[in-house]
């Protein structure tokens, strides 16, 4: 590991000895830039192994990272939930005894499954506090976002809740068709809705979550955290009551 320490430390020294940026001495960069590249690659070849240790390296500070984030999350999430809540929709106050993060994407069939499950468990359980988090997965599912933005532009009114059970409920329909009838099903104010919806707030206001949930690493949808537990994917009822704190 030594070696290769050294070895990525000579190829740093060799950059910032030779490189010119070209906006101080527009012609130097042309002419040092192949000799660069040639004594780079050379070394590289030589010692093949430090690209691999410096990976090594970098995932290893990564993970710890990532670890030490989580650690920092689940710490906050038990003395200060608000601060991780954040202006994130909420069943009834915080004053409870569990609070149930879901990170979900309303295009997800397994979010799909999981939603039936968590309605079932909210609903017999008094002291649970959902609370819900928005992460589409826009490369698979290209109405995450969108579907995102009309319950959060419904949250504005007060009513995202409603207009969650009818995305779920209705996971076949999910387009524009479906978003203004829902809104104008639930009396929103529709001019207020569609501004909302197509609004910078909304695209802050899940970005904010999806970042939250990259720095904790999750990859897939659905997540829960629920009293010191990540739970992935479309859960039993079973689990949730296991993770049910006293």
């Amino acid at each position: 590991m030594k070696k290769g320490l050294n070895i990525v430390i000579t190829l740093l020294l060799i950059i910032g000895l030779t490189w010119i940026p070209k906006t101080i001495v527009p012609s130097a960069q042309a002419i040092v830039e192949p000799e660069l590249e040639k004594t780079v690659l050379e070394i590289i070849r030589q010692h093949p192994e430090v690209l691999i240790e410096s990976v090594q390296v970098y995932q290893q500070q990564q993970q710890e990272k990532q670890e030490q984030f989580i650690q920092s999350f689940l710490s906050q999430l038990k003395t200060n939930p608000q601060a991780i809540i954040a202006d994130s929709p909420i069943t009834g106050s915080l004053n409870k005894n569990n609070i149930l993060i879901e990170f979900s994407d309303f295009q997800c069939p397994y979010c799909r499954q999981a939603y039936e499950t968590v309605k079932e468990f909210v609903a017999a359980h008094d002291d649970v506090t959902l609370v819900y988090k928005h992460f589409p997965l826009s490369n698979i599912h290209p109405q995450g976002i969108p579907a995102a933005k009309a319950s959060w532009a419904a949250k504005q009114q007060g009513k995202f809740w409603e207009y969650y059970d009818n995305l779920f409920e209705k996971p076949d329909r999910l387009g524009e068709e479906l978003y203004i009838e829902i809104a104008n099903n639930l009396n929103l104010d529709m001019e207020k809705f569609e501004e909302d919806r197509r609004s910078k707030k909304a695209d802050l206001a899940i970005a904010k979550d999806m970042q939250l949930a990259q720095k904790i690493g999750i990859r897939g949808t659905p997540l829960f955290v629920f009293n010191d537990r990540f739970l992935p994917g479309s859960i039993p009822l079973s689990t949730l009551e296991e993770a049910l704190s006293p």
